[in-house]
């Protein structure tokens, strides 16, 4: 991910924090395993019955 991020251009802080995440082996499922508060979409104050 890490050479990924730097051939994309990521910003420098996205790629220490991928430098900073510790590499057992395993392959992270989603986005949960890296960010386990990560929003989803009933974190969203969106009514869907209003469009």
């Amino acid at each position: 991910m890490i050479d990924y991020a730097t051939r994309s251009g990521a910003p420098l802080e996205v790629i220490e924090n991928l430098q900073e995440l510790e590499d057992d082996g395993e392959a992270y499922d989603s986005i949960e395993d890296i960010w386990p508060d990560y929003p989803t979409k009933d974190d969203f104050f969106f009514d869907e019955e209003e469009y």
